[in-house]
């Protein structure tokens, strides 16, 4: 395939993709975005071109050495139901948006700690992007047959990576708040994940029942071939460890690279959406490796001594059998898997860029002095910027430093530098002690020995492969070697890179973190994260902070980011959660915290402090001052806890005997009531059947069209007797809660159209204009359908009955509100007396008003819709309009949750 065609169809693949974030944006509640496959297949995003590419290298090279990257993550998904619960409940009371903020937040949110993850972040992840374009590069060139330019504006790939550049600037600033969730950008990775597992796949049947006579005959072919057993096998004691080391490095890896923290931690809508994501991400993993083995080992066998790149077997084996489909599918896949990890790295990447270093070490002065819409658009004009000019950057780094290497050991090398943050953030979760001091001398010392024995021996073996310096060692001392520092020379660059980086900086985190104590907002923040579960309800109780601060120049301090109206907003709702006078004008620790965690996700946990600290005046706390408090807080938590329950006991309790109390008095009088308002709605028909039927007995000559008409009159009475019989039953059943409803989804739209088409006849006859547009947007609700076509059916009769007898007037219309749908039915006729507009909806209702003529019925059909809404958690009600009266019921949006 020519590379202008190939180019359109990238075109048209990324335009696909653009069409789907924005229908999933538009569609936040929908199923089909918000669920748990979705945020579960989002999360493949771990695997790359490195894995669509890169393993299958590996696994022809080296046999098994491909797993170990996998199985980290695998064993790692279990302890997810403890680890990552903890990490998603911590950042979402905090508002965190990166693992930088993360970090930072823990060690008294400091701002250096956050610029110093920052760097780490870009160093890894920058040559990890570089090696995504490079895969695309490659690939591109592949397929097209065509060979890479030396200038790169001549290069097709260079005008890839720029569009990329554009459609992730572009999708990956939609909101300023850093910590919002990204629904069409989740939806479309999810998709991406499955695509390119799909081609996947298809692509190791083509190769195993199609290239090859399946897995058996692929085993006899490369059995034979040169250093078989070899590559099959771990490598004894010495390949156990380098294994272990890998796996260890993977593991780490799920948790800390900036794509998988933002797509499973700062993306996670619902906690339970984990306990489907810790089998579903282990059997994605299943299903990708599991024709790994016989694509490499097919490409060995088609391409044996013929010096191909093993990289590249998945798209060589079906080119080389002239299956221009499947490598364009391949090419696909391939794609996908690189685009995923290009635009979700990159717009972390970004958001830690503007909101660790970018914003605190440069543009915070001047955000302080502009509006809120001002500041908003800078805040995305940086982060766009930021987007664009990384992906650029990755670009260059390929083009002019890792060309040569491989897909998997520049993916390594990533996750090698990520892992240095490791100490620090485990140590975050589960140790009080840790210290800011001993995280930054941990994350210095390892990036350090990282630098030292891997990325410098990279960058030298690029300018001199025959360097002294990686046999004599630093100054020549042998120990110094960068591949066996200190003697250790049987593990492999990157595993031997890894131990050594990591056990120096875990040993430097204890030991400076036990000689040198925290200050007291270290043990504040360290207290609010391992016992997370103690604070997750009142976290800003938790809080210590002595000083003096205003309302008013907090309130001037958010305005400036968030608006006026989001402002007022959240400052009446946090007066009213912690029950605080509106006149109120000192703020206190509660205050501090909630306005520190609303400007987190605009500018980042470091900028907030620095912010807020601006407009207030603190105290010094002691250490031993903060652990009183603290200890005082979670006693007061659980005292208030328990005096809320009992005192919310109590009023139920008095509520219930109020309630029962006053059941009482009316009882008697609603039975007689009832019973007078029974018999005499039963004997009505019954009366009317016997006087006809006595009627035809006794008169044996009676004409033929006269007993027709007697015989019709009973069978309508005894319908309406039967009729009254199911009603009374249908409400005695809800009443006593033996009726049940069925949920499901439906169109409200469609049940309502279907509710009037069977009462369009009488509209007619009665010259009734009704109003109702049944073309309207579809909007699915979870209802029962048969239950609420009789509430529709019996509001529209009504108003069918009460209309004005002239010039009859029905309207119909929709209301969409926050957390629910509203149905409004309006008709032209005499109003409610006010006094009894709870009371129509009682059993058997007649108003008092006696101008008013009592309709034909049974009296019992308003009550059955009070009782069908009530059972779907709505309400109904009636209201005297202008010219008229409104029957309405309202629908919860998410009835099901």
């Amino acid at each position: 395939m020519n590379s202008i065609g190939l180019l359109l169809i990238v075109l048209v693949y990324l335009g696909l993709l653009f069409l789907i974030a924005q229908w999933a944006e538009r569609n936040r509640n929908s199923k089909w975005t918000n669920n748990p496959y979705v945020y579960s297949l989002s999360l493949a995003v771990y695997c790359t071109a490195w894995t669509y590419y890169g393993s299958i290298g590996v696994a022809a090279d080296s046999g098994l050495n491909y797993l170990p990257i996998y199985i980290g993550p695998v064993i790692a998904f279990p302890l997810w139901i403890v680890i990552l619960k903890k990490i998603i409940r911590i950042s979402r009371v905090n508002k965190i948006s990166s693992i930088a903020d993360f970090i930072s937040l823990r060690y008294g949110n400091s701002r250096f700690l956050g610029a110093l993850v920052t760097v780490i972040a870009l160093l890894a992840i920058i040559p990890y992007i570089g090696l995504q374009l490079k895969a695309i590069s490659e690939t591109f060139h592949i397929v097209s047959q065509t060979s890479e330019s030396t200038n790169i504006f001549f290069d097709t790939s260079t005008y890839v990576a720029f569009i990329l550049a554009l459609f992730a600037s572009y999708y990956g600033t939609r909101y300023v708040d850093a910590s919002e969730k990204r629904i069409g950008m989740v939806t479309a990775v999810a998709f991406e994940s499955v695509l390119k597992l799909f081609f996947f796949i298809i692509l190791g049947l083509y190769v195993t029942f199609y290239v090859f006579d399946g897995f058996a005959d692929i085993h006899n072919q490369a059995v034979v071939l040169e250093h078989f057993e070899e590559r099959n096998t771990i490598g004894g004691l010495e390949g156990a460890v380098n294994w272990m080391m890998l796996i260890v490095l993977s593991f780490f890896a799920i948790f800390l690279l900036p794509r998988q923290f933002h797509m499973s931690i700062v993306e996670n809508n619902r906690e339970r959406h984990v306990q489907t994501a810790i089998w579903l991400f282990p059997l994605y993993l299943l299903l990708f490796n599991f024709f790994i083995y016989p694509i490499a080992w097919g490409g060995n066998i088609l391409f044996d001594g013929q010096g191909m790149n093993s990289d590249m077997f998945s798209l060589l084996i079906p080119q080389s059998r002239g299956n221009e489909f499947m490598t364009v599918l391949v090419f696909l896949g391939g794609f996908s898997a690189a685009i995923s990890m290009i635009v979700v790295s990159s717009i972390s990447l970004s958001n830690m860029l503007s909101n660790n270093l970018l914003i605190p070490y440069g543009f915070l002065g001047s955000l302080q002095k502009d509006n809120q819409e001002r500041n908003s658009s800078r805040i995305m004009r940086i982060r766009r910027i930021g987007i664009f000019s990384l992906i650029i950057l990755s670009f260059l780094y390929y083009r002019f430093f890792i060309m040569d290497f491989s897909l998997v050991s520049v993916g390594l090398i990533s996750f090698v530098i990520v892992a240095q943050l490791a100490p620090a953030f485990f140590g975050a979760l589960f140790w009080k002690r840790g210290s800011l001091i001993g995280a930054i001398s941990g994350v210095f010392v390892g990036f350090s020995i990282c630098f030292y024995t891997l990325l410098l021996p990279f960058f030298l073996s690029s300018l001199n492969p025959d360097s002294l310096f990686f046999k004599e060692g630093f100054w020549g001392f042998e120990l110094l070697q960068p591949f066996q520092l200190f003697g250790l020379n049987y593990l492999d660059p990157v595993p031997h890179a890894l131990f050594w980086s990591l056990f120096f900086n875990l040993m430097v985190y204890l030991a400076f973190s036990v000689s040198f104590k925290g200050n007291y907002r270290e043990r504040n923040y360290a207290e609010m994260f391992v016992d997370i579960d103690k604070y997750i309800t009142n976290h800003e109780n938790a809080f210590v902070w002595k000083g003096t601060a205003y309302v008013s120049d907090i309130e001037k301090v958010l305005k400036r980011f968030l608006g006026e109206e989001r402002t007022n907003r959240a400052l009446h709702l946090f007066k009213m959660k912690y029950n605080i006078a509106p006149d109120n004008l000192m703020a206190d620790a509660r205050l501090i915290k909630f306005a520190e965690n609303l400007l987190t996700g605009h500018i980042g946990t470091a900028s907030a402090k620095i912010l807020i600290d601006g407009v207030t005046k603190e105290d010094k706390i002691s250490l031993p001052e903060v652990l009183k408090i603290l200890e005082e807080s979670k006693e007061n938590i659980t005292i208030n806890k328990k005096l809320v329950e009992t005192s919310n006991e109590l009023k139920q309790l008095s509520g219930q005997l109020k309630e029962a109390n006053f059941a009482l008095l009316v009882k008697d009088k609603q039975k007689d009531e009832f019973l007078d308002t029974v018999t005499h709605e039963l004997r009505t028909p019954i009366t009317a059947i016997r006087a006809a039927s006595e009627i035809l007995h006794d008169d044996e000559d009676i004409p033929e069209a006269m007993r027709k008409q007697f015989l019709q009159n009973i069978i309508s009475e005894s319908d309406r007797l039967n009729r009254l019989i199911d009603k009374i039953l249908d409400l005695e059943k809800f009443e006593t809660g033996k009726q049940k409803i069925s949920l499901t989804e439906q169109d409200i739209i469609t049940t309502i159209a279907n509710s009037i088409r069977p009462l369009q006849q009488l509209i007619s006859n009665k010259k009734i204009y009704l109003e109702f547009n049944e073309n309207q947007k579809a909007i699915k609700l979870y209802f029962d359908e048969e239950r609420m076509i009789q509430v529709i059916t019996n509001l529209v009769s009504n108003a069918i009955k009460f209309c004005d007898e002239k010039e009859g007037v029905i309207i119909i219309s929709l209301q969409n509100n926050d957390t629910e749908y509203s149905i409004h039915i309006f008709n032209n006729g005499k109003g409610v007396n006010p006094n009894e507009l709870e009371a129509v909806f009682e059993k058997f209702y007649q108003s008092s008003d006696q101008t008013i003529k009592k309709p034909i019925g049974s009296g019992l059909g308003l009550a059955i819709c009070k009782q069908i809404i009530e059972a779907h958690k709505g309400k109904i009600w009636a209201t005297n309009v202008e010219k008229g009266v409104t029957f309405s019921f309202t629908i919860p949006k998410q009835l099901i949750d």
